[in-house]
């Protein structure tokens, strides 16, 4: 009786004080979203591409999702806007060579819509108002992996430069600009370029990005 007591205690603890198993998180999601911030907004996806995440996971039938905020100071200078263009390349090619399995889903907020803009080689404003700091467009093969764009706010929309119609992304872009907004439209109501948070847009952008991942 001793003995076998001594074997389940001995048993007990080497439960105890075995590691706890560690979990490894997947570097290479199954979608990997690719975001560019609005103007002022904090480092991160930013509220709308927090949004279209949230709303996107649900959609891909279990499939995982990784979210990328591209780092750029998304600041009042846009001449710094090319700064994300840069590192959205930058982690796009990455992705390309260590996850080839993985769809890129590329999206960006108002100057983040711009970044995306430099990115399938169009002028972010039109010419109307120079470079602002533009970027090369992505190298054909790197757009090859894109799946999916979804743009919110774009200002090239003004200007006739839909991404939807546009450049080296267009036919697998949705590009959503708010009845009023006047940074994508012709609008005149200033709080029509906040509110892409909120629905329908999220919902409209992850159901154009589920059906093409």
């Amino acid at each position: 009786m001793l003995l076998r007591l001594l074997c389940v205690f001995a048993a007990v603890g080497a439960l105890v004080s075995a590691p706890a198993p560690v979990a490894v998180a997947d570097p290479c999601p199954d979608v990997d979203l690719v975001f560019a911030r609005g103007t002022a907004e904090p480092p991160g996806l930013g509220r709308v591409g927090d949004a279209l995440a949230n709303a996107l996971e649900p959609m891909l039938g279990g499939r995982s999702l990784g979210r990328y905020a591209v780092n750029y100071p998304a600041s009042y200078n846009f001449l710094t806007t090319g700064q994300g263009a840069d590192d959205a390349r930058g982690h796009i090619a990455w992705m390309a060579d260590n996850c080839p399995g993985t769809r890129i889903v590329l999206g960006g907020f108002s100057q983040g819509a711009s970044v995306v803009s430099m990115l399938a080689g169009v002028p972010p404003v039109g010419q109307r108002i120079g470079s602002i700091g533009s970027a090369p467009a992505l190298d054909p093969a790197l757009a090859g992996r894109v799946s999916a764009v979804a743009v919110f706010g774009n200002p090239g929309n003004r200007f006739g430069s839909a991404l939807s119609s546009t450049g080296q992304f267009a036919g697998r872009t949705i590009d959503l600009c708010s009845s009023g907004d006047p940074i994508c439209g012709a609008g005149r109501d200033r709080s029509a370029h906040s509110n892409y948070e909120l629905p329908p847009y999220p919902g409209q952008a992850a159901s154009f990005i589920a059906g093409r991942v």
